[in-house]
């Protein structure tokens, strides 16, 4: 039995189409038009969409916002809809899901890779490869690969994080793929991981980050928009993502900063995700047009 669908599903159709028609998401991979990784401005503007799978669904004082899949989809759907946003970063599930849907069309796809260090866990540091392969991102037809690399001097974990991160990084420049590497100094107090976020500790995690793999010549950072950007930015060449992170204070304060942030030459856009997808008024839309304009316009 075949299940008539349309070409374009809806976000009620995916369950029916995985059950019947599992192949569906190979054969649209295979399909996907594609896009160059970047445009004519040389910037990226990426929602991020790949907290779920390390059990952060928590936005603001709502511990349960990113619990409802549907509702995901729903605003993850809006972000790619609008002028200005480059593409997703996420995890196999939720970038099938939008594969499916027909988000993906001429949209960057970033694979996450490392989803193993779940929040709160006694093992959280232990950023293990459970996600997408280097393989998988290659065969598919994924523009790049994300890996999260938190080091934390006293934990041991950090050894093999650093080398899964680095045998990654060699893997997807052999195929000409980006590797986005994220790198946190990261401390365990009171059995929670904090990451350091003051310049100092945010360029040492750079040079770390900058030297995983067997080369470099696709290797992107991903870091946060920390005080003295400027300096930060002058530990190294590699081009840069800034982390958008959890939404707090005003958003006015939030844009402000970004803005600031995206005039340094090496900076090259946003990744940015809960504070998109959950705007305190509720319009997705707006929040990204905003953030589109920051990126791809003027940066004031």
């Amino acid at each position: 039995m075949t299940i008539q669908t349309p070409s374009r599903p809806g976000i009620a159709d995916l369950t029916e189409i995985r059950v019947r028609e599992p192949r569906r998401i190979a054969e649209g991979w295979a399909a996907r038009r594609r896009r160059d990784l970047v445009g004519a401005d040389g910037r990226l503007l990426i929602v991020a969409a790949d907290h779920p799978a390390r059990g952060a669904l928590g936005v603001r004082a709502d511990a349960r916002a990113m619990a409802s899949r549907s509702n995901l989809l729903e605003r993850l759907t809006t972000a790619l809809s609008r002028p200005g946003v480059d593409g997703v970063l996420g995890t196999p599930d939720i970038l099938d899901d939008l594969l499916l849907l027909g988000a993906l069309e001429n949209k960057v796809a970033i694979g996450s890779m490392n989803r193993g260090g779940l929040q709160g866990a006694v093992f959280e540091l232990d950023d293990r490869f459970t996600a997408y392969t280097a393989a998988e991102i290659v065969a598919r037809g994924l523009e790049g690969g994300k890996m999260l690399t938190r080091i934390c001097l006293d934990d041991p974990g950090t050894a093999a994080t650093l080398e899964a991160g680095g045998r990654a990084v060699t893997e997807l420049g052999a195929h000409g793929v980006m590797a986005m590497v994220e790198p946190f100094l990261s401390v365990r107090r009171e059995g929670r991981v904090h990451n350091l976020l003051d310049p100092d500790s945010t360029i040492t995690s750079v040079h770390i980050a900058a030297g995983l793999g067997a080369t470099s010549q696709h290797t992107w950072l991903k870091l946060p928009v920390v005080e003295e950007l400027d300096r930060v930015m002058d530990a190294t060449t590699l081009p840069t993502l800034l982390l958008g992170g959890d939404p707090g204070g005003h958003p006015d304060e939030t844009y402000a900063r970004w803005g600031r942030a995206l005039r340094l030459p090496a900076v090259r856009g946003l990744v940015v995700g809960r504070a998109l997808l959950f705007p305190p008024d509720g319009d997705v839309a707006a929040a990204v047009d905003l953030a589109a304009g920051l990126v791809h316009g003027d940066g004031s």
